[in-house]
């Protein structure tokens, strides 16, 4: 399995559209691949979470999502 999202990559958060970066990954055989998302919350707060992929897409380096929500 190869993960979508290389360490370091600009993500946004679907859901809310909050831009970070991927600082971790993880896999597992029993579900979808995650991602360890450092994040600027909208609160203004700096906060990192876990993430599966499909809660996450591609975003660009200057923070605007670069696909759109499905």
């Amino acid at each position: 399995m190869s993960f979508k999202y290389p360490l370091g990559a600009v993500v946004a958060i679907s859901v809310s559209c909050e831009v970070g970066h991927v600082k971790g990954r993880a896999e597992y055989g029993n579900s979808e691949s995650q991602y360890y998302v450092h994040y600027l919350a909208a609160d203004g707060r700096a906060v990192n979470d876990w993430f599966e992929e499909s809660e996450i897409r591609p975003a660009s380096s200057d923070g605007m999502v670069t696909e759109s929500v499905s």
